[in-house]
């Protein structure tokens, strides 16, 4: 089982959802970056379940920093963060010690670790694990706004309501760091989560898209072929769990163009090379170019959903049905928005310091 994520600055995460605590080690950072106690905090609250639209488990989620920081600063050291978990009800998975729930990875589990993976509330594959990160996360995100980087995600879409697009990248990015629910758009916030809690009285779930923009990186930075911006990027969107697609600029839709509307047309303003419009998301040959980093992933519906389902007992082999109990979200979508931002925070801090050198980042 591998953890561990990043090259020069990495993060590892540990825990089990149903475990006495979770958490992340962040190790590479320089020493000198302010570490703020309440910011983390403050991320935490736009992980947490909240209202009608999530999970009943209300976990604290108080954030101890146990190593690596001393005086609101890094030492340099690895910055250890634990989280417990406060609010479990493991009885609730008693049943499903065998029955394989459709859409979660009970079966995969069983396959790769062979009856010995802890299974309560999906063990080490929950979004409970997501935690961590984000508390990891708001250490690289402060670190980068003080080089003027900023990152911004928003429910692009969810339930087939569509939010507005970004118009103003640093006025929009501000606003959605402040809201819970992030849609730009009142009336489409309102109606996503009228859908939402459709979905929940049915007993069902939904998904959505978020869009992503990150504001303020240099031109430069990531490699050509295998270790680009977007695949570096990619590889960790797609370890957040419910993820299954990743597109940046244009996406898929680029492929429908010509190139002559797909290309990004160069102008010079002030001394810097800008383009006219930003098809392709920022990147180029997988580095930089300077313009805003846009991209979008794809959360599926929450999986644990309350209709019978069927499915194989693994200790028999025999098909039976199953129905889920418990504290489920029928949306994940608009608290995964936090864990998207905190991940690219994570890449972006690692690219930039095996481009510019570690002590870039307090500098």
């Amino acid at each position: 089982m591998k953890n561990t994520f990043g090259s020069s600055v990495a993060v590892t995460i540990f825990g089990e959802s149903h475990g006495n605590m979770i958490g992340a080690v962040l190790d590479g950072l320089a020493p000198g970056i302010d570490v703020d106690e309440n910011f983390i905090a403050s991320q935490m609250e736009l992980r947490k379940s909240v209202g009608s639209l999530s999970t009943a488990r209300r976990e604290a989620d108080e954030v101890k920093i146990v190593s690596g920081v001393f005086n609101g600063k890094t030492t340099g050291t690895p910055i250890t963060l634990i989280i417990e978990n406060k609010d479990t009800r493991s009885k609730d998975y008693g049943e499903l010690a065998y029955k394989a729930r459709p859409g979660h990875a009970d079966y995969t589990a069983q396959m790769k670790y062979h009856g010995f993976q802890d299974f309560r509330g999906g063990g080490h594959f929950s979004g409970r694990i997501t935690a961590g990160l984000v508390a990891a996360g708001a250490v690289a995100i402060n670190a980068l706004r003080k080089k003027g980087i900023y990152i911004g995600t928003h429910i692009f879409s969810c339930a087939g309501v569509f939010d507005r697009d970004f118009i103003n990248l640093k006025d929009d990015i501000n606003t959605l760091n402040s809201l819970d629910f992030a849609v730009l758009d009142e009336n489409a916030k309102n109606e996503m989560m009228q859908k939402i809690e459709q979905a929940k009285r049915n007993g069902d779930s939904v998904g959505g898209r978020l869009e992503t923009a990150v504001i303020g990186l240099p031109s430069g930075v990531g490699e050509p072929w295998f270790d680009t911006i977007e695949s570096v990027l990619a590889h960790i969107l797609f370890s957040v769990p419910a993820v299954k697609g990743v597109e940046f600029g244009d996406g898929f839709e680029i492929a429908e163009k010509y190139g002559s509307t797909a290309n990004d047309e160069y102008y010079s303003e002030n001394g810097s090379v800008c383009t006219k419009t930003n098809h392709n998301g920022g990147i180029l040959g997988g580095i930089t170019n300077g313009m805003p980093v846009l991209f979008r992933t794809a959360v599926k519906p929450t999986p644990s959903i309350y209709k019978e389902q069927n499915t194989v007992d693994l200790n028999t082999m025999q098909e039976t049905t199953l129905q889920i109990k418990g504290r489920h979200d029928p949306a994940i979508v608009h608290r995964a928005r936090v864990v998207i931002d905190s991940v690219t925070a994570l890449v972006l801090c690692d690219q930039l310091a095996l481009r510019y050198g570690t002590d870039w980042l307090a500098e």
